[in-house]
């Protein structure tokens, strides 16, 4: 959500005139797009906002910006804690962002715009003031020319108590479904292959427009019939959400891929109960049953919590035979971070240790990894479909002789690394001579892997070989 939100805010201001620039030292607005999630997230910001006082002090005239929902959730206190900041700005508030910006360059005064409080007034007031901004968009501003995420939802009305998302995104909105094809189509006549429809529950999608009431599954089957897009994919879902009927949309709308995140947070029933997820680890466990049942070579990740209020060693065991259970393609785990003005702050005590909650997210990361490695190598021998986007990262960062992988081939030329992603989002690396580069990025391709790590697989490109001149699994 934040990386789209970037993408927008970028957009409008290179629409607005400015220029992105190569370094801090050519700058005349510095914007930091700001995470609320895990105080980490906020002490980077803060630091690096210290960092740019003696910058600001040479360049008065210059603007700093702090956006997203550190914004909204600290509001002011932004300005006590950097005065040099020049504008606070909530994620309901970035269509706004230009006008802004050129406002503060006229006046020399700080400007704060921020939504109101979910508690502050009427319903219909405090949706409102979460703005939905989701314009037609280039894909040349992105960091993927050929992938693109849309905004079909945004809010979330679960309140996990240990969340502060509900707080600084605001309520559940959904948006028309003939304004998420308008905007698709014009991300597939720029080129784009795959488009990942994202939400805070994006499962949880729901727009009645009088005469039809449009769920995701809806959205799939429109998209389907939109030229030039490849993949469908989505994120994130909310357990309970997961319907029989999405899932086997999931299995017979042909462009939806077999990628499903879903996070549980927690395999104690007590932990789950207390974090308020409206589930049980009984009830995932049957949702993992039914997706691998219904959906062939479904490929799920999840989130998990480590060291949430009160957690016990047979608490936490429960969730390392849950993530056992799941056989997860990879899951991404957190230790607790206490977040003010969520419920969690407020109702239970922050007692697990540091220590104890390291220890827990490296087991559990062990756990994980290994299941991740023994999936991966099921892959090796089999040929799959890249969708290839382009140089991989390790190559791109230096990109010299000793980055260039010498394979078998007719011609003396060397060969470059490049990455794509399955249909199932694993990520793919492989080797092509260097003048392939343009003529391969944005193709969908059949790679076979010779190898595998947890998180990439290792393969082979042959140029005689074609999606139409042979069957290619997932």
């Amino acid at each position: 959500m934040n990386v789209l939100d970037s993408e927008l805010a970028a957009t409008s201001l290179i629409e607005a005139g400015y220029q992105p620039v190569s370094a801090k030292r050519y700058a005349d607005v510095i914007l930091f797009n700001t995470c609320s999630v895990r105080q980490h997230a906020e002490d980077k910001v803060y630091s690096a906002l210290g960092r740019l006082k003696h910058w600001k002090e040479q360049k008065p005239n210059a603007i700093i910006a702090v956006m997203g929902c550190m914004a909204q959730k600290d509001k002011d206190t932004i300005f006590r804690r950097a005065p040099h900041v020049d504008i606070v700005l909530g994620p309901g508030q970035l269509r706004q962002l230009p006008e802004i910006v050129k406002s503060v360059e006229k006046k020399r005064e700080k400007r704060l715009e921020i939504s109101l409080e979910r508690t502050s007034g009427k319903q219909s007031d405090v949706r409102k003031s979460f703005q939905q901004f989701n314009p037609l968009r280039n894909l040349r501003v992105g960091n993927n020319p050929y992938q693109a995420m849309v905004r079909i939802m945004f809010g979330c009305d679960k309140f996990c108590t240990y969340c502060i998302v509900p707080s600084v995104r605001g309520p559940e909105q959904s948006r028309p479904p003939r304004e998420i094809e308008a905007e698709i189509r014009q991300l597939a006549e720029q080129g784009c292959l795959a488009v990942t429809l994202i939400g805070q529950t994006v499962n949880s999608y729901r727009y009645s427009d009088g005469k039809k009431t449009w769920r995701l599954q809806d959205l799939f089957a429109m998209i389907q019939e939109i030229n030039g897009i490849r993949r469908i994919y989505f994120v994130t879902n909310y357990p309970t959400g997961m319907t029989d009927e999405l899932l086997q949309s999931v299995r017979d709308i042909p462009k939806v891929t077999p990628f499903l995140h879903v996070p549980v947070q927690s395999g104690s029933n007590s932990v789950l109960q207390r974090m308020k997820r409206h589930y049980t680890a009984e009830e995932y466990r049957d949702l993992l049953d039914r997706i691998y049942a219904t959906i062939p070579g479904a490929a799920i990740t999840s989130d998990f919590i480590v060291g949430f209020c009160g957690e016990t060693d047979e608490e936490f065991q429960q969730t390392v035979d849950l993530v056992k259970y799941g056989r997860f393609k990879n899951s991404f785990i957190f230790k607790y971070s206490v977040r003010p003005g969520t419920k969690a702050a407020e109702l239970f005590q922050d007692d697990v240790p540091d220590s104890v909650k390291r220890e827990r997210n490296n087991e559990l990361l062990g756990v994980q990894n290994a299941i991740s490695m023994e999936l991966n190598q099921e892959f090796v021998g089999k040929t799959v479909n890249v969708l290839v986007e382009g140089i991989s990262k390790i190559a791109a960062k230096s990109c010299t002789s000793s980055n260039l992988l010498q394979i078998d081939s007719p011609s003396s030329q060397p060969l470059v690394q490049l990455t794509g992603h399955t249909p199932c989002d694993r990520i793919v690396v492989f080797d092509a001579l260097s003048e392939q580069i343009n003529q391969l990025a944005g193709q969908i391709l059949p790679v076979t892997i010779t190898h595998a790590a947890p998180f990439t697989l290792f393969g082979k490109f042959s140029k005689e070989k074609t999606l139409d001149s042979m069957p290619v699994p997932s």
